[in-house]
């Protein structure tokens, strides 16, 4: 006999912030929703899978969800530990219902009834479980599964071998030679957090990057609904000129594509200097520009043929989404690397009540737009003849206590 399955409105599937975003933006409209979360908590990866330093890049202006700005009081650029009990003061202002520990496994869409049906696995009881909704929104993220590059002998390598998801702090490293492989924004905080505390630290830089400071970037953030893209992309480069000088001396070499074109048309983001590059013109950071090719003992050699000792290396080479092994869907809302398939701004909305939120890349902001637009048209077809901005209403009711 099957298992009974629970009817929901909607089916969320993510309790990141952009999970949260979109339960309350659909609660404000009185649509009800379910959040099922494969791990323990809501904002996982702020929680389990981010280094101590860690601020936010980004003003907070530009990193409040829907309906919740940051306090006047807050700082402009929150700690990790604020920002996490902000997204769990969050979770309980808005009344979000969540299935923690929840893994999916499948999600179809069943033509003849018209809903999504949604498998998925109780982790803490292993028990199975089923849901169906009308409408289910993908919002699993980019950063759900770390990957690491397959590296000949790198299992006999004698030393400390984390991801970037498990690096907590420099504790232990001073005096030791650690490399970090990867140059994004977790690759280059991670060398500075290394070197500051006495680690000899070497980085990897095999390809070109953009270099910003979190001023220049909140500069740009602040022109975009202003300015033509490409008139941003100069001012942005003038600026860095005047801070930085010429980065190609030191290792790194900016595209062609400026910075902020880049950030809105590739899956890559502008790389916010925390102290690093200044390191790097001292020397304390070394950068090297090849790829690990293989490793033998504590010794790894390079695809340049040079060859370095190490005691530790740190890969911060970013993650993979996992949401192709389990939404059985062809209508090509989502890609075969598990994002958005489409480009902004059409990227949110797929057939038979599929959306997807904060999968195209464009941070938390882009995370708030798509709640909104979401909510929106979940609640335009279930209530046609409805308040247009019940939200804005409730919102209000929100601040006001009532």
């Amino acid at each position: 006999m099957a298992m009974a399955a629970v009817e929901e409105e909607v089916i969320i599937v993510g309790a990141g912030p952009s999970g949260l975003a979109a339960a309350a933006c659909l609660s404000l409209r009185g649509v009800r929703s379910v959040v099922l979360e494969r791990d323990d908590c809501v904002g996982s990866l702020w929680r389990n899978r981010t280094y101590d330093r860690v601020r936010l890049h980004l003003a907070k202006q530009h990193c409040a969800l829907p309906h919740a700005p940051h306090p006047d009081e807050a700082p402009t650029y929150l700690p990790r530990d604020d920002f996490i009990r902000y997204l769990d003061g969050y979770a309980a202002r808005f009344s979000v219902r969540t299935r923690l520990r929840r893994e999916v496994r499948a999600a179809r869409f069943d033509e003849a009834r018209g809903r999504w049906e949604v498998e998925a696995v109780d982790l803490s009881t292993g028990e199975a479980e089923r849901y169906v909704a009308r409408f289910l929104v993908v919002a699993a993220g980019e950063n759900d599964e770390k990957f690491v590059p397959e590296v000949p002998g790198l299992e006999g390598f004698p030393g400390m071998v984390v991801h970037a998801s498990e690096y907590r702090s420099p504790e232990g490293m001073r005096g030791k030679a650690v490399l970090v492989v990867g140059c994004g924004n977790s690759g280059m905080e991670i060398a500075y957090d290394l070197a500051d505390a006495g680690a000899v630290t070497s980085i990897v830089v095999r390809g070109e990057l953009h270099l910003v400071t979190k001023e220049i970037w909140n500069v740009a953030m602040t022109l975009y609904p202003y300015l033509p893209v490409w008139l941003i992309d100069k001012l942005v480069l003038l600026m860095c000129a005047f801070v930085f000088g010429d980065t190609a001396r030191y290792g790194l070499r900016r595209p062609a594509v400026g910075p902020f074109t880049m950030k809105l048309t590739t899956p890559f983001y502008p790389t916010i200097d925390v102290g690093t590059y200044a390191k790097i013109r001292t020397g304390e950071v070394r950068v090297l520009p090849a790829s690990v090719k293989s490793v033998q003992g504590n010794v790894v050699e390079f695809t340049d043929g040079k060859h370095h000792p190490f005691d530790a290396i740190v890969f911060a080479t970013g993650y993979r989404s996992t949401v192709r092994r389990w939404l059985k869907s062809d209508d090509g809302l989502i890609g075969e690397d598990g994002m958005a398939a489409r480009s902004y701004p059409e990227h949110w909305k797929g057939a038979n009540g599929l959306y997807c939120a904060g999968m195209v890349r464009r941070g938390i902001y882009g995370s708030c737009e798509d709640a909104k637009l979401i909510a929106d048209d979940i609640s335009k077809q279930l209530r046609p003849h409805g308040n247009d901005m019940p939200d804005v209403h409730a919102d209000h009711a929100q601040r006001n206590g009532s």
